[in-house]
């Protein structure tokens, strides 16, 4: 109970026991006037029934107002509600676009990787054909350069052993010719003059 309510209760009080106190001085009648004409009535039973009419009164004046601050606190509090509901839908909806857009970049980054790597790939699948490509071409190169050394080794080779082969037979000739001579010289019965020694 608060402080306002128990002041106009102890007024209450107040007034109900200064009646009952003296309630033969106020219901005395007595000679008053109402403005137009004179009447004779307990003037001081007329004052507490407009003292208590004042207060009834009041009392409904204090309800209507405060019933009327209820329904208007009701009122604000179903719009504050209302407000709160469309700020939280709306909050929401922020963070689903907010979700959306951060999901159509990671999509989009994804999709730039794949691209990427792709690339990649093919541009590493390229250099390891062009590698394969150009060692086939080095191997083949080296392999006809080692043909034509082989070739040439074996050209002079033979020349050589056929200059050696031509040296021996002319060699062989020639100590045939020099036997020969040295046969006919004995028979002739002479000494081989001039004639190199045997090899």
């Amino acid at each position: 109970m608060g402080i306002r309510t128990g002041v106009l209760l102890v007024v209450v009080l107040l007034i109900a026991a200064l009646a009952a106190l003296n309630w033969g001085v106020l219901a005395t009648p007595t000679v008053m006037s109402v403005g137009f004409m004179q009447v004779t009535a307990p003037l001081g039973l007329i004052m507490l029934g407009l003292t208590a009419l004042l207060g009834i009164f009041f009392v409904a004046y204090v309800v209507y107002l405060q019933s009327t601050v209820l329904l208007e606190s009701r009122r604000h509090t179903k719009e504050m509600q209302a407000q709160r509901d469309l700020a939280d839908r709306a909050e929401a909806s922020r963070f689903t676009e907010l979700r959306n857009f951060l999901e159509a970049q990671e999509n989009a980054h994804m999709a730039r990787n794949a691209e990427r790597h792709a690339a990649m790939l093919a541009r590493v699948e390229q250099l390891e054909t062009a590698f394969k490509v150009r060692s086939e071409q080095t191997d083949n190169s080296l392999a006809a350069h080692i043909g034509q050394l082989e070739d040439r080794f074996d050209r002079r080779r033979d020349a050589q052993e056929l200059q050696e082969s031509q040296a021996a037979r002319d060699l062989r000739a020639a100590n045939e010719i020099r036997e020969l001579r040295e046969v006919r010289e004995a028979r002739e019965g002479r000494e081989p003059v001039g004639m190199p020694p045997a090899v």
